[in-house]
């Protein structure tokens, strides 16, 4: 699935990213935000040669329980997930650091 463009603002549950399937790139952040801004070409780059894992953006702050489900405090973090399950979080991470990361996917 490409690269999401927009933040959802009515996120998936806990319970639906818990019982997903497959490779999801769960992004938490905002649309004002500068650091996520600069990870977008990034991430657009990386979805668009692994069509096999689907991107959700998710629109995050106070009180947001999926984002707090998974202790986001910072500015973009991103959740790789494996059927459900957490293969790695990245907190503010650098494009060589997401790059490392969706290099190990299998």
């Amino acid at each position: 699935m490409p690269f999401s463009a927009t933040y959802e603002e009515a996120g998936p549950t806990r319970a639906e990213v818990d019982q997903s399937s497959g490779l999801v790139l769960l992004e938490f952040g905002a649309d004002w935000c500068g650091h996520c801004r600069a990870l977008s070409p990034t991430l657009s780059a990386l979805l668009h040669r692994r069509s096999d894992v689907r991107h959700i953006r998710v629109a995050d702050g106070r009180g947001r329980p999926l984002g707090r489900s998974f202790r986001v405090k910072l500015w973009p973090t991103l959740v790789l997930l494996r059927d459900g399950t957490v293969v790695e979080q990245l907190v503010r991470p650098s494009p060589e650091e997401v790059q490392r990361a969706f290099a190990e996917l299998q």
